[in-house]
């Protein structure tokens, strides 16, 4: 973890993650990068729309207000060359966003600063690069198009799947080999050995820490767990997060419902899941983060080769 950033907690994202950059982007896959850059550069006082992951940023970056010094940091992460970013610095200037540390990569992909930045979050529309962030260890997402935001609320809410995502994927493992049945005995079995650590462990730890810092009865940040898991394989889940010493503020153990109308009911600002098929529901009613961690997504590569 770099030093240069102190505890802060630091989110690297994406310009296409925090801005709509959909009409250029369609210009860069239709016409190549120098009329893209072209492009930028004639409209670089134009204003871009916030992106999908824009309300997040903004709640997280409120949060140094809240505590009257900066311990939240955002760093912009982009394959933009700097002449071509000149028109996201402008519009995160309109904004008013706390931003000032950048890396344009000018066509590269920007996951080896990552740890120079001393990242807890990658967040992109760029699904190989999270990928690339995922294998170097970082908590990294692909963040989805649609879905609503709530930037009516003041209060910053984060939902996470819990295998593959919270935890690492050795239970899904067994339930996808030998099934249902096999997986609850398994769980059982292994109720009291802590389950490994999945990519976004760090991350939540990091944003456990976050919450320490304010009173219970004003945290402005709440967490909750949303997953396919019920009873019996709740347990392990519940002494493993004990073990970690990591509160979570809600648990919901939905046995297989669609996530959904829970996610709606929660008012999350994201929710990060492994499985695309859950993320293709969620997209519909919140900001979605796709992990393309696990076994599933192995399958899935495999299936695409």
């Amino acid at each position: 973890m770099a030093k240069g950033l102190g505890d802060k907690l630091v989110l690297a994202i994406s310009s296409r993650a925090l801005f709509d950059l959909s009409e250029s982007h369609t210009i860069y896959l239709a016409e190549g990068v120098e009329t893209y850059r072209q492009y930028q550069i004639e409209h670089e006082e134009e204003i871009l729309e916030p992106g999908e992951a824009f309300p997040l940023v903004k709640k997280l970056l409120s949060l140094n207000a809240s505590l009257g010094r900066a311990r939240v940091e955002v760093v912009l992460v982009s394959r933009n060359s700097a002449d071509t970013g000149l028109r996201v610095f402008n519009s995160i200037q309109h904004y008013g966003l706390d931003i000032s540390r950048a890396a344009f990569v000018g066509g590269r992909s920007p996951y080896p600063y990552l740890a120079a930045f001393g990242c807890h979050l990658f967040l992109s529309t760029h699904a190989q690069d999270v990928r690339s962030a995922l294998d170097a260890g970082f908590a990294a997402a692909t963040i989805l198009s649609g879905g609503t935001r709530r930037a009516s609320s003041e209060e910053l809410r984060i939902a996470f799947d819990g295998d593959a995502v919270l935890f690492s994927d050795e239970s899904e493992r067994v339930y996808q080999s030998d099934g249902l049945a096999a997986f609850q005995a398994s769980e059982r079995e292994s109720a009291r050995q802590p389950l490994h650590g999945g990519p976004f462990k760090g991350f939540l730890a990091a944003l456990n820490l976050l919450q320490r810092e304010f009173a219970d009865e004003a945290c402005p940040i709440r967490t909750a767990l949303v997953t396919a898991r019920s009873a019996p394989s709740h347990e392990r889940v519940i002494r493993t997060l004990r073990e970690w010493d990591i509160r979570l503020d809600e648990s919901l153990f939905l046995g297989g419902l669609d996530k959904s109308a829970f996610l709606e009911a929660f008012g999350a600002d994201v929710f990060f899941d492994d499985q695309a098929g859950h993320c293709e529901k969620a997209r519909e009613v919140v900001a979605t983060g796709h992990v393309p961690h696990g076994i599933s997504n192995e399958l899935k590569i495999h299936t695409e080769s």
